[in-house]
Order: structure tokens, then C-alpha cells, then sequence
């Protein structure tokens, strides 16, 4: 067995991604003039609200904010993306 083999997370992305990643965010985020800072409120936020009417995987949520073409302007507008894995509703009570 190997000794470090212990310390290093299972099921881990390669640190590569994660850096491209989060640099394609860095990158996205200054186009928009959105700090880390705020998207990170934002996503603390949406996971409060939407954790109260369903259960969803936190590990896979992937929430960006981008830019994409307006068709009213023929601009560029940012666009808030969110892609959040529902694992199960939660059930109401009246």
C-alpha cells in the first residue's frame, strides 16, 4: 500500500481543471464586473432558497455567471447559468 495514497482525496478532479476553471471564472467575472465575493453570495443564496423545496447535490452544483449575445441590441449581456444536480423534493406541509 502505498503511504500517500492516503492523503490524497478520492474522486478529486486533477488540480488542472480546477485551476483552468476557476481561471475561465476569474476571467468571465471581471468581463461582467462581478467580484468572487458576489458570486459566491449568490450562490449561497439560491442553495438557502432552493434547498427549502428540494434536496440537491451541493458537490455538483455549478453556478457561473457569462456572457451571451442579446437579441434585443445585437450586444453581449451577462447571463447568470446555474446547473443544480435535484436530488429529491422535499414534501410540503399545509
Amino acid at each position: 500500500m502505498d503511504f500517500f495514497s492516503f492523503f490524497k482525496k478520492k474522486n478529486a478532479p486533477p488540480s488542472g481543471s480546477v485551476a483552468k476553471d476557476r481561471l475561465k471564472l476569474v476571467l468571465v467575472h471581471d468581463r461582467v464586473n462581478c467580484s468572487s465575493q458576489v458570486l459566491e453570495m449568490l450562490k449561497t443564496d439560491i442553495i438557502k432558497v432552493i434547498s427549502n423545496y428540494m434536496e440537491i447535490d451541493e458537490e455538483e452544483l455549478d453556478i457561473q455567471i457569462t456572457q451571451t449575445q442579446s437579441e434585443e441590441n445585437n450586444g453581449t449581456v451577462p447571463v447568470l447559468y446555474a446547473n443544480i444536480p435535484i436530488k429529491s423534493m422535499r414534501k410540503m406541509q399545509d
